[in-house]
């Protein structure tokens, strides 16, 4: 392993080294560079031309279509300095067949002259206008002796810019950096290679820098896939060894009896579907291996989730363990402790919920039964990360929500016990790129489908105009025994908060339906204060509840069919189907109205449209991807989602999937990448600067 720790390959070191080294970049540039996450040669070769501009000759301006860009061979004319000062600065020129001017605003007249000196035929290139019926370019961008034709691309890369750095720049830098880069040995599979038909690294980095028509700058050209594939094939490789070293410490195998599982399944007064089934056995399997386990669960709302949850706990349990569930808010918990108990009391097992709020003898009580081993199934809130709490024998935690955990929380959970295998459920719908970007390092369980009994829920787009007609709407239905959850809008930095909104409408439903028929819960508010409102709500004594997006995950009330979303266009498309999610969960036919103020924007409609059209959560999360782009759907800051240069995890799903299979299989035949292809992989992990990953070798 000691190849790794040495440190960078030597090979690499001219694309590490400053900015300044390479031809024509000083301190000053070096420091605009910085604008465009440019510090390095390296970081300039990932950093390829967003479009292009055709420069091809042509004879004369007759030929081209206006405006836009010419180049043309011309003979220079008469030049025509400012009468006065604020004027531009003329020279005539004449083409094969026209005569035009150029342009020059703030000029010095002795460089024009030396640059374009009368009589003499130069190349110009540049964006024909025409003014007052006349041709002209104002500041070509090229003007060569005809000697130095070969100076003007005749298509010509145009890169992203900042504050200091120009095309030509740019231009510049790029072809400086390229001759830093070397034949490196290739790291890809060679099979793969071939069918894909990619070209080598050296050459699909210089392809891709001199595009020859705007064909070639779409992320489909060989040499483009090839770059982005080796971006992904990097951060896979990074992922795969996070699994491996996870794999590698050692697990308890908790093998399930089917003792209790039995007991709960055939209480229940359905049949598991075919993916809870298919789920259950794989995460059984998983912890049924002395390795630990790192597995995701993914399921659409209202797939049933809970029941393979307890399953795995019941296992941990069988295996003479215990296991804790942990979901981000208390009312989270709460909920988590009421779905499960009749299950757990249908088993014979002892669950208990431990939050904040548990203070004095009965925490004592609870943590002293935890450490015994009396209680079997911990549900809580992060407070179960509390020093003070100890298992008797840790062997699963459930993770609910995995957004809102970071991966060191999740790390930390792994030490309350000697070696805890880890399920982490999550109820969005998650596109499969990103899945197996963010999630790559875990073994992935999907449900994706619906238990008996779901019904689907109808939705429908109105305008906020037509609210007393909703509000009238809503009473009949209320007055007929129906529940309604009425989300108001999220309001961003303004005099307005979310809880200001929240407030405002409950007291105007307040006053249209009764003081007690609508209650209120938002983000602000104290927790008991929250779950008083909470409670009341399903416990069918308020009719209405009045609600910011703190109920978009996870709450339970079979009884409510309605839900009105307020100013609707200012979600987001997995919220939204997140929100839907809470009806639709008992007998009666339910409705989801989303309210939208005029005018919609094109997004804002094609979104609404999605959601009428379809509950697939996987459909709309990857139409979200697709509107939103990665960075925004997760947020990258607390994702840990890679900055990629090149590779665009919207179009790029199919390659990511490779990537991943390839990064495994690789790890599989090669666990320390000492093989002529192991050794190719370690100068890629270097070039993508995947430290983790080298660390995780090193370390190896």
């Amino acid at each position: 392993m000691n190849v790794v720790s040495r440190g960078r390959p030597e090979v690499l070191f001219p694309l590490f080294a400053k900015l300044e080294t390479l031809k024509g970049i000083g301190p000053k540039t070096a420091v605009h560079f910085a604008g465009l996450h440019i510090q390095t040669p390296r970081d300039l070769i990932f950093t390829l031309p967003t479009s292009g501009i055709d420069r091809s000759r042509k004879s004369s301006l007759r030929d081209a279509i206006l405006p836009g860009v010419v180049t043309v061979e011309v003979e220079v004319g008469i030049h025509v300095p400012p009468t006065q000062k604020g004027r531009p600065y003329y020279v005539h020129v004449r083409d094969a067949e026209l005569e035009f001017r150029l342009v020059f605003f703030h000029a010095r007249g002795d460089y024009l002259q030396k640059q374009l000196p009368t009589g003499q035929r130069r190349l110009i290139s540049g964006k024909v206008e025409l003014f007052d019926a006349k041709a002209q370019i104002v500041h070509p961008d090229h003007m060569v002796p005809v000697s130095q034709a070969a100076d003007i691309p005749e298509f010509e890369p145009i890169y992203p810019l900042t504050h200091g750095v120009t095309q030509k720049v740019m231009f510049r830098a790029t072809r400086s950096a390229l001759k830093q880069v070397s034949d490196y040995d290739e790291w890809i599979d060679a099979s793969q290679r071939k069918k894909a038909g990619w070209p080598d690294f050296l050459t699909a980095l210089k392809t891709a820098h001199a595009p020859g028509s705007m064909k070639e700058i779409a992320p489909t050209t060989p040499a483009r896939e090839r770059l982005a594939y080796d971006e992904m094939f990097a951060h896979q490789l990074t992922l795969s060894l996070a699994r491996a070293s996870v794999r590698a410490k050692p697990g308890i195998a908790s093998i399930a009896t089917g003792r209790l599982q039995s007991k709960v399944l055939a209480a229940l007064p359905y049949r598991p579907t075919n993916a809870q089934t298919r789920a259950i056995s794989e995460i059984a399997e998983d912890m049924g291996h002395a390795t630990r386990m790192n597995r995701l669960l993914q399921g659409d709302v209202g797939a049933g989730k809970t029941l393979v949850a307890l399953m795995a706990l019941l296992t941990a349990v069988e295996a003479g363990g215990q296991g804790v569930m942990m979901a981000p808010t208390e009312i989270l918990a709460r909920q988590h402790m009421e779905s499960l108990k009749p299950l757990a009391d249908d088993a014979g097992i002892v669950l208990e919920l431990l939050t904040g709020r548990d203070k004095g003898a009965e925490r004592k009580a609870k943590l002293d039964a935890l450490a015994t081993g009396n209680i079997h199934v911990l549900v809580g809130t992060h407070a179960v990360f509390q020093k003070d709490v100890t298992f008797h024998d840790l062997r699963l935690a459930v993770v609910d929500e995995q957004h809102r955990f970071g991966v060191s929380q999740r790390m930390e959970l792994g030490e309350k016990g000697e070696a805890v295998d880890v399920l982490v459920m999550t109820a969005t719908p998650i596109p499969r790129s990103l899945a197996l970007t963010q999630y790559g390092d875990m073994d992935v369980s999907v449900l994706d489908e619906k238990p008996p009994g779901r019904k689907p829920v109808a939705t429908a787009t109105v305008s906020t105009a037509r609210m007393d007609e909703v509000v009238g709407k809503l009473r009949a239905a209320i007055q007929a025994g129906s529940q309604a959850y009425w989300v108001c809008p999220l309001v961003e930095e303004s005099e307005v908060s979310d809880k200001t909104a929240a407030e405002e409408r409950f007291k105007r439903l307040r006053a249209v339906l009764g003081e007690d028929a609508v209650g209120l819960v938002h983000g602000q508010m104290p927790p008991a204060e929250k779950d008083a409102a909470m409670a009341k709500f399903v416990d069918g004594k308020t009719s209405i509840l009045v609600a910011t997006t703190v109920i978009e995950v996870g709450v339970n009330v079979p009884n409510a069919t309605i839900m009105v979303i307020e100013r609707a266009e200012g979600f987001g498309l997995a919220q939204l189907h997140q929100l839907r999610g809470r009806v639709g969960r008992g007998e009666g036919a339910s409705t989801c109205l989303l309210m939208f103020q005029e005018p919609l924007s094109e997004t804002a409609k094609r979104r609404l449209n999605i959601l009428r059209e379809t509950e697939d959560g996987f459909r709309i999360s990857e139409e979200d991807l697709a509107m939103r782009g990665a960075g925004d759907l997760i947020g990258t800051a607390q994702s840990g989602l890679p900055r990629f240069r090149i590779a665009d995890l919207e179009r790029q799903t199919a390659l990511m999937a490779i990537a991943q299979s390839d990064a495994r299989a690789l790890l599989n035949d090669d666990p320390a990448l000492t093989s002529k292809r192991g050794q190719a992989a370690r100068v890629l992990l270097w070039l993508m600067e995947q430290d983790r990953a080298i660390r995780l070798l090193s370390v190896g």
